[in-house]
Formats: C-alpha cells, structure tokens, sequence
C-alpha cells in the first residue's frame, strides 16, 4: 500500500517560530532593541525564548515588564520596525524541515502554518526563506479575532481542505500548541528542538519527534 493511501493525516498546520523556523537569534535582537529604546539592560538570548508563543505584543509587555505598561504600543511599534527589517538575519528552517516538507507534500498531504505571530511577518519570513508556495495557507496572530491556544484559527485551516479533525495534525514546540490541537479536536506532535523543549515535555504530548524524518513518518505511518 502506498504512503498517500496509507498515511495518518491528511493535512498538517505547523507552528512557525520554534518548530518550522530558527527565529531565536532575531527574536532575541528585535527584543533587546526595544529594551534599549526604554534604558534596560538586555536579556540572556534563554531569557527571551521564554517570553515567546503568545503573539508580538505579548512579548512586548513581558519583556517591558509591569513598569513599562503603558508604554507598550510605543514598544510595539519599535520592535515591528525593527524586526520587520531584521527577520531574516539569522533565521532559517531547522534542519530537515526543508526535506520533510517536499515529501509529505509528495505523499499529498495539506501543509499550512498556524502561528501566533503577526501573519505579515510570518509570511515575510516563508517567502523569504523559499517555501511560502508550499503552503494552502498562512494564519498569523491577527488573522483572526482569537489567535493560539482558542481552536478558531485550527478549525479554519481544517475548512479549507474538508479536513475532519482526527485527520488534522498540528506540529508545534510549546503547551499552547497542545492546548489549541485539544481544544480543536485534532491531533498533535511536539518536536524536541523548539524554544522551551522542557516546557512542552511537561505537558505530555503524546506524539514527540526529534527529526524531520521522524515527523514525515509519523504522518505517513511508514
């Protein structure tokens, strides 16, 4: 029996920062930035990776802190500046994400990412990078009235290719990535070399892949 005829999924959303791409190091400059712009120290690169998963502005406020509050548009406004011109400094897919998104596009499965980052970036850094064609499509962060872990934006992504939920995996690096697969109904699989590796650990995911290859053969069942 053939992989297309024989696969687990048949359509795979995948989260961006930690699990599709490398962002560490432009995240971590972009947040110093906007900390330098208010005269705090920067952050340890480990200390910033914490404060990512839930959307620009979130990591804003965090890495502000509750003094700089009412400051946060304006921290906002100069971390998009600065990140949209700095995104693809360091950034690049994990190794093997490139590899295992041409084959399971060859088996026929659905591809499309689901991140908590402002969709404009997140398409920036897909074209970029060459691979935004391999997707039916991109959701960022503001695509959608709610953004990760509510299951709307899952759901959607599901309509557009008539995908019932046991047959949707979402692949990511981070609890709320469980959260929005369980809250949706669909399946999910952690990859061990994402931002917080120990955190998602805690959660119990039942699928865990350590490889490109691994996740290819998770969702094909080879």
């Amino acid at each position: 029996m053939s992989a297309v005829t024989s696969r687990r999924f048949d359509h795979v959303a995948f989260d961006l920062d930690g699990t599709l791409v490398d962002s560490r190091a432009d995240l971590a400059a972009a947040t110093n930035h906007v900390r330098g712009a208010f005269g705090l120290a920067p952050l340890e690169p480990t200390s910033v990776y914490a404060l990512v998963g839930e959307g620009a502005r979130r990591l804003v406020e965090r890495a502000l802190g509750p003094e700089h509050a009412a400051s946060v548009d304006h921290g906002m406004a100069v971390f998009l500046e600065y990140y949209a011109a700095h995104l693809l400094d360091a950034t690049r897919l994990y190794p093997g994400m490139d590899e295992a998104l041409v084959e399971l596009a060859d088996a026929g499965v659905a591809l499309s990412v689901l991140s908590n980052k402002p969709v404009a970036l997140s398409e920036a850094i897909l074209r970029g990078l060459g691979v935004y064609d391999r997707f039916v499509a991109v959701l960022g962060g503001d695509s959608l009235p709610t953004r990760k872990p509510h299951p709307a934006g899952l759901a959607r992504l599901r309509a557009l290719t008539a995908t019932a939920p046991l047959r949707m995996l979402l692949v990511g690096d981070s609890p709320i990535d469980v959260a929005t697969a369980a809250a949706d109904g669909s399946e999910f699989c952690g990859v061990a070399w994402g931002l917080d590796p120990a955190g998602l650990r805690a959660v119990g995911p039942v699928r865990m892949v350590a490889s490109g290859a691994a996740l290819v053969r998770a969702v094909l069942g080879d």
